[in-house]
């Protein structure tokens, strides 16, 4: 496998995308290695690329990211920044806490870390760099707070996990509720005391009038959560339903509600949904292919057992499958980190008796965190394009924000009950 490590590292650096830099470069293996059994392994390569886009719950994603795509054209992410920013702009740290608890609730909108970055950063960024916020930790708090929107339903992560292990996707979405709201809570304190410490000026107070006003443009937003979360919980919608009636309910906000959109933002919109479903779908089917090839070439077999044991415990377990995804996600794609991955710890995550629920959480964990984290983690790209800053200023104050996640980790893995609490209570347990 060392030239293909060296194949897909040169074209990286060179620039290729990366669906096209994983496939080539499995290509590139057959032909070198395998060259009388190539042309018939290609034909089987695509047919597992096509087998890894064909599960029935993938049909949510187009539509989750097209909501995305509708409210990121319209105001809901404005009016939501301004519904909390009224209630605790006025308090050190203000602004940095408005921008977590947007990423927050704005993923329960688009369950995509990079969506978020644009919706969220686009405007809050502005505002911290007025108040006085150094250019690298508004930055680094954008980047990071963003990886919440990656645990709180509806989250592409948690989407294909479920499809990669056949975990149900709505307890998976359950879940992810809990420690999202911890690591808000986290990233909160840590805002505050960077900001009473650097002594930076806070906003006026906004009077009840203002708050009133506020709530009244916001509230309509918080229909999101209540419609995916309430209605898968309550039975009425499956995950795919959840996501037609989030598309529904984002036109009926955008266009009725808000009057935001026009027919030629609603063009874009359906045209950008497009673009972005095929990257997803690509890099998904790329790594069913890639996971295939491994798994016939044996590798795992070869690699797994000394790393685990003859008879690994439950935490050793967690522990390894933790750290791997972990440094995977800050080198490739955390979706294509999900689907290669997630197929090779299977039997010895059953083995251990691990909740399949809990170690769900913790992937997608580590696959946000790795999204953020130096030196190839994709939303670091994404705030480098959206606001044209270097990549050593990007990644400033990546430290702090890390070790908070990293703590998060921990007392996840601690307190598991933190995750299972609302999946078992909704199983009746």
């Amino acid at each position: 496998m060392i030239l293909f490590g060296i194949s897909l590292a040169t074209m990286l650096l060179i620039g290729f995308p990366f669906m096209i830099t994983l496939l080539g470069s499995l290509i590139l293996y057959l032909f070198v290695y395998m060259p009388d059994f190539a042309p018939r392994m290609i034909i089987t390569m695509v047919q597992q690329v096509i087998t890894g886009v064909t599960p029935p719950a993938l049909v949510c994603v187009p539509m989750f990211i097209l909501s995305a795509s509708i409210i990121t054209s319209g105001e809901s992410a404005n009016r939501l920044i301004r519904m909390l920013k009224v209630f605790v702009g006025h308090l050190p740290g203000g602004l940095p806490i408005t921008t977590n608890a947007s990423c927050t609730l704005f993923g329960a909108v688009s369950g995509s870390t990079q969506a978020t970055v644009a919706a969220i950063g686009g405007t809050m960024r502005p505002m911290l760099l007025e108040a006085g916020y150094k250019s690298s930790f508004t930055l680094g708090l954008i980047i990071n707070s963003s990886d919440i929107a990656f645990l709180i339903p509806p989250s592409i992560g948690f989407i294909v996990y479920g499809v990669a292990t056949s975990t149900s996707i709505g307890m998976l979405f359950l879940a992810g509720i809990f420690p999202g709201l911890m690591i808000l809570m986290m990233f909160s304190i840590y805002c505050y005391i960077y900001s009473r410490v650097k002594k930076i000026p806070t906003l006026p107070k906004a009077n009840w009038s203002e708050r009133r006003t506020a709530v009244k443009d916001g509230l309509p937003v918080m229909g999101f959560p209540v419609i995916i979360v309430g209605g898968i919980y309550a039975g009425f919608f499956s995950p795919t339903e959840a996501a037609a009636a989030a598309v529904l309910y984002a036109l009926i906000l955008e266009m009725v509600i808000y009057k935001s959109l026009t027919v030629e933002r609603i063009v874009d919109a359906f045209l950008q949904t497009g673009v972005i479903t095929g990257v997803v779908f690509i890099l998904v089917g790329a790594g069913q292919a890639f996971s295939f090839l491994i798994g016939f070439l044996q590798i795992p077999a070869k690699l797994l057992p000394p790393l685990f044991g003859t008879d690994p415990s439950m935490l050793w377990v967690i522990t390894i499958v933790v750290v791997v995804y972990f440094v995977a996600c800050m080198f490739v794609d955390p979706i294509v980190a999900i689907f290669i991955l997630s197929p090779v710890f299977q039997p010895y995550v059953v083995g251990a008796g691990v909740d399949p629920i809990l170690l769900g959480t913790l992937v997608t964990l580590q696959a946000a965190i790795g999204s953020a984290t130096p030196p190839f983690g994709c939303d670091i790209f994404t705030a480098q394009l959206i606001f044209r800053r270097p990549y050593l200023e990007v990644i400033g104050h990546a430290l702090p924000f890390l070790s908070i996640l990293i703590l998060a980790t921990i007392i996840l893995i601690t307190f598991p009950q933190i995750a299972l609490f609302l999946p078992n209570l909704a199983m009746g347990g």
